[in-house]
């Protein structure tokens, strides 16, 4: 539950309300107006028609200022306060990094859980609604197997393949589940449970759409941008020729994400799809240790899982000072000059804030670069 909103996110939330999740509007608005705030602000809400958009959002804007318009907001708001745990705009630090290079990344996100599971390495696991049961227990076995290797399993709360890779990577507590509903609705209802268990076992719920937001078809394909957006890879476990996770793929193409595809029986219907990703150029893949040799983060990812279930610890929630560094760090690797420069702190001080993410095993020096990492379960 939310228990304060900002000024920013306020003026956010309202444009994204009247223009009814359309990146497109939102950008054009936010540039002829100057700002987010000016382009709700009352005086300005009147001059919607010299933007050009849509017709229905200049009808929005219009109706925005009756008292109607006020009433119905604000019972969007109130749901959003309920469902909602977290908010992240674009402009936050604590906005996943990893969306920014894409235009059609969504200004605003709503979540609930833990927020900072959205900076940690994820593999995305798509597959079909109604898979065989070998593709359930693959999709299980490849989520247990990477969510036990330090990935967040990242999935559309689907039916299916989604289901069983969130189940899998929840015996670690790492999963992410995106969904193409508000907050307040659980889509498909059968998934409630496991809703339910994810946000028990420390994961995250994220969506970016606002309460009220029913599960209309045109919402998955974003939802699926968000998915493979997010992550470092996406694996697609079992899909029929026309199951709705080649989308998911196509938008990792389309992003320069890495797509993997577990083959299966030639005469199998359940797996034309994968069959069909793979002639187009993804990776075969039959053991979830090739997926981890393929993304090519650090050797530590390797290492085998000695500690028993029961001294599992939770993933560190890191401090403000820290945080912001450890956005700034990726799988590759920085120098301390070039950190330096992005933070503008003093080298001393930026060394021992190096020094504190290196003993929490979030950071690690290799000849000289200091790079992003987890340490494995």
């Amino acid at each position: 539950m939310l228990n304060f909103i900002s000024d920013e996110q306020l003026d956010t939330i309202k444009l994204w309300y009247l223009v009814q999740h359309s990146n497109l509007a939102f950008r054009k608005l936010e540039i002829f107006f100057g700002s987010i705030s000016q382009a709700v602000a009352p005086e300005n809400l009147v001059r919607w028609s010299e933007t050009h958009i849509h017709k229905n959002h200049i009808q929005r804007a219009t109706d925005f200022l009756t008292h109607s318009g006020q009433i119905t907001f604000e019972q969007c708001l109130e749901k959003l306060k309920q469902y909602c745990d977290f908010i992240l705009l674009d402009t936050d630090h604590h906005y996943p990094q990893q969306l920014l290079p894409y235009s059609d990344h969504p200004p605003i996100l709503f979540g609930q859980g833990v927020w900072q599971n959205l900076t940690q390495p994820q593999v995305a696991i798509v597959g079909s609604r109604k898979p065989s049961p070998h593709g359930k227990q693959v999709a299980y076995d490849f989520a247990y197997y990477l969510s036990e290797k330090g990935f967040f399993i990242t999935s559309g709360l689907a039916e299916g393949i989604d289901a069983a890779a969130h189940t899998g990577a929840l015996k670690n507590s790492r999963t992410i589940a995106v969904i193409g509903t508000g907050l307040e609705q659980i889509y498909p209802s059968q998934n409630r449970q496991l809703h339910s268990h994810i946000l028990e076992n420390s994961g995250t719920v994220i969506s970016l759409f606002l309460p009220n937001t029913p599960p209309l078809k045109a919402n998955f394909p974003r939802r699926n941008r968000l998915v493979s957006g997010l992550s470092l890879g996406v694996l697609v476990a079992e899909a029929a020729l026309q199951s709705g996770s080649l989308i998911t793929a196509q938008a990792a193409a389309e992003q320069g994400k890495v797509i993997f595809a577990i083959p299966g029986h030639i005469y199998s219907d359940y797996h034309q799809g994968c069959h069909q990703l793979i002639r187009e150029g993804a990776i075969l893949v039959d053991h979830p240790e090739q997926i981890i040799e393929d993304l090519a983060l650090p050797t530590q990812w390797h290492c085998q899982n000695n500690q028993p279930k029961s001294t599992v610890e939770q993933d560190p929630i890191l401090e403000e000072h820290l945080f912001q560094l450890y956005q700034q760090l990726d799988w590759i690797g920085q120098d301390l000059d070039t950190l330096h420069q992005k933070l503008n702190l003093d080298v001393a001080i930026l060394t021992g804030y190096l020094m504190e993410l290196e003993l929490l095993g979030m950071c690690i020096q290799q000849s000289g670069l200091y790079l992003r990492c987890r340490v494995s379960h």
